[in-house]
């Protein structure tokens, strides 16, 4: 069992069946969906698999904000010990729970995990080019674009670029994230 990790305005805890609801509702919503870059949609039993899902190479948690109320999932995945690489993801899906600090508490808290505990150098993430709002907040987080995909995401008729971004580890300053 994972131990709770606490920061100054989420918790990060394991992922439970209970959350199982709030995914299947928000990942069928059309503006998540084209955020994530989910192509149909999922049901309850999908979500509840990827909940009971073993972590072979991931590192997943629920979001929720101090009260313990659940705002979103975040996790690193594809990671690669031998390379020291990995993928970061984040959502919060409410657009009512955007905008208070919890996926910036919650991505820098990931980004402490994946270098302090699992010894990673390199965290990267894909972002979808019309979201111009997660790019924005990927950057400010300290995150570089490193590449385009041009054309490589395609939505509702239209295709968009996939920008790739990264932080290394010593672009992270520890400093800064002691009290996330």
């Amino acid at each position: 069992m994972k131990q709770p990790i606490t920061g100054s305005k989420v918790i990060l805890r394991e992922l439970r069946d209970g959350d199982a609801a709030f995914f299947a509702h928000w990942y069928n919503q059309p503006e998540v969906m084209f955020q994530c870059g989910f192509h149909e949609q999922t049901t309850l039993e999908a979500e509840l698999a990827a909940i009971r899902k073993p972590e072979a190479d991931r590192d997943w948690y629920a979001v929720t904000d101090l009260s313990g109320r659940l705002v979103g999932e975040t996790g690193l995945l594809r990671m690669w010990p031998h390379w020291r690489c990995t993928d970061l993801t984040i959502i919060i899906p409410d657009p009512a729970d955007q905008g208070k600090g919890y996926g910036a508490c919650a991505t820098r808290l990931m980004l402490n995990r994946a270098f302090s505990h699992h010894g990673m150098n390199r965290v990267s993430i894909g972002v979808v080019g019309l979201n111009t709002q997660a790019l924005t907040f990927y950057k400010r987080l300290g995150f570089k674009q490193e590449g385009i995909q041009e054309q490589g995401y395609f939505h509702n008729g239209r295709f968009s670029d996939f920008i790739m971004m990264r932080i290394l580890e010593s672009e992270f300053n520890r400093k800064e994230y002691i009290n996330v």
